[in-house]
């Protein structure tokens, strides 16, 4: 089937329901959306497996251009606008897309030989009264969705998503985290070019109502705000967006029901904080962009033991596999970990993608014998709990951003006065983590925060710079990233 299908089936049910608001006004019934959803699919006359590009900042209009270019047999390709300009042209040129829909400030940024079109113009108003197409008659298997996420050598690698991959993204979400209904909605406080964008086809299929903020991004007050206004609220959120919220010394909204967290550390002592204030309404998730929010988790009933908080050893965990995923941890030789060693995660499923976008060596080294090698490390409890230990791919992870370390220090030694670099995470108790660059060289940091603001994304940059004589080393000449860490634990 069509994910457009989630879309037919909420607008038949309920067509003059509100679908998607802005704020706390309404822009588009069911019937309503469903409607431009086709016209925008007429519009662009496109042959099947076109990748459609979509950046711009939390708009409503990103969930009719998400089922238009379902309707449209085409692939979906959203663009986080947080990136640098450069890395959106990256994206664009791996991707090869024919037609990027951007908002204006992106729009302006963008200097790309492929169309552009900008949201809310005449121009777009008009693509919403083109001629609609008829329903869709899909293969399960077609790609619907290209997730970008970096990889350790810096290099964008798109995950191939099948619309049976999200549909079973789907399922599991409805199965084991949230059971909204026509009286529900999704309010979309983190960027839905990611984690809250995937979150919208479940929603959509029980017809709950999409709300966007007004500012088009994360502000604790107008977050509260909403879930006092909007009936049954649930959200996926990244832990430093919760420790926000709690920040706000504001009591849990009346309609607040359900916050997934994920994307980032989330310590214990954070959560307990965040339960004290807001009460049983959190979920965990562990996933990645090659399985789509759908590894292993914690409902809210796994967060209370005798409706006290449950012992820090399962808060502190991932908890566990998610429905229709097997989870395992193995050893270097590919031989399953008992309990209590660590080994690399491994999962499979119909939720795990089918490979990255014309990158078959990447593609061969993360799928393995039917296993989706994730990089990370963890073991298992007795219980059955997960427990990441350690990101063999040395990711950072900031604010529910992953921050690639290579990526950073490959730009930061092309400035003259840096002889060495080395990049890590350090733990921050707003963000998650932070980036800290390890330099060798006479640069100042203003000059390399000048330097990285011309190549990379601003929310990359190193928060701090420590100025050393010598990187430390084994004998192999490889750089001893865990001195580093232990150096800034001190």
């Amino acid at each position: 089937m069509n994910l457009f299908a989630l879309l037919d089936q909420a607008a038949a049910r309920f067509g003059d329901r509100g679908a998607v608001y802005c704020g706390e006004r309404q822009a588009s019934t069911w019937g309503e959306l469903r409607e431009r959803s086709l016209r925008l699919a007429g519009s662009l006359r496109a042959v099947p497996g076109t990748r459609i590009a979509v950046a711009s900042e939390n708009r409503p209009e990103i969930v009719e251009l998400m089922f238009g270019i379902w309707a449209a047999e085409c692939v979906y390709v959203p663009i986080n606008y947080k990136l640098h300009p450069r890395e959106m042209t990256d994206v664009l040129a791996d991707s090869g897309a024919t037609q990027v829909f951007a908002s204006p400030k992106i729009a302006a940024q963008l200097d790309v030989e492929v169309p552009v079109e900008t949201i809310g113009t005449e121009s777009y108003a008009q693509r919403c009264r083109a001629d609609p197409v008829g329903a869709p008659d899909t293969d399960p298997a077609a790609l619907a969705w290209l997730f970008y996420t970096s990889g350790t050598t810096g290099r964008s690698k798109g995950a191939m998503l099948s619309h049976r991959n999200l549909m079973a993204m789907t399922v599991a979400h409805l199965a084991d985290f949230d059971a909204p209904d026509e009286d529900s909605s999704l309010i979309h406080g983190a960027p839905m070019s990611h984690g809250s964008g995937l979150y919208i086809p479940p929603y959509v299929l029980r017809g709950a109502r999409q709300v966007i903020p007004e500012s088009g991004a994360f502000d604790a007050e107008e977050f509260l705000d909403l879930c006092e206004h909007h009936p049954g609220c649930s959200a996926f959120l990244a832990p430093t967006m919760v420790a926000r919220l709690v920040a706000t010394g504001r009591p849990r909204p009346r309609h607040l029901r359900t916050v997934v967290y994920g994307g980032g550390p989330m310590y214990v002592d954070s959560l307990k904080k965040a339960m004290a204030a807001f009460g049983p309404v959190f979920v965990q998730l562990y996933g990645q962009g090659e399985a789509p929010m759908t590894i292993t988790g914690l409902r809210r009933a796994d967060h209370l033991s005798a409706g006290s908080p449950a012992d820090d050893a399962i808060l502190g965990s991932v908890g566990y596999a998610r429905s229709g995923v097997d989870v395992a941890v193995v050893r270097e030789d590919g031989t399953p970990a008992p309990a209590g060693e660590i080994g690399e995660i491994v999962c499979r499923g119909d939720v795990v993608m089918s490979g990255y976008w014309n990158n078959p060596e990447a593609t061969a080294a993360t799928l393995q014998g039917g296993w989706l090698h994730t990089g990370d490390m963890g073991s298992f409890d007795e219980r059955g709990y997960l427990t990441l230990r350690d990101r063999s791919k040395d990711v950072v992870i900031s604010g529910g951003s992953n921050i690639y370390p290579r990526e950073v220090e490959e730009v930061l030694v092309e400035h003259p006065g840096v002889i060495e670099a080395c990049v890590v995470g350090a733990r921050d108790e707003e963000w998650g983590e932070i980036v800290v660059a390890f330099v060798v060289g006479t640069a100042e940091p203003a000059d390399l925060d000048a330097h990285l603001l011309t190549r990379i994304a601003r929310f990359k940059r190193p928060k701090r710079y420590e100025f050393i004589d010598e990187l430390p080393k084994n004998s192999y000449g490889k750089v001893l990233k865990r001195a580093l860490r232990d150096r800034l634990a001190r």
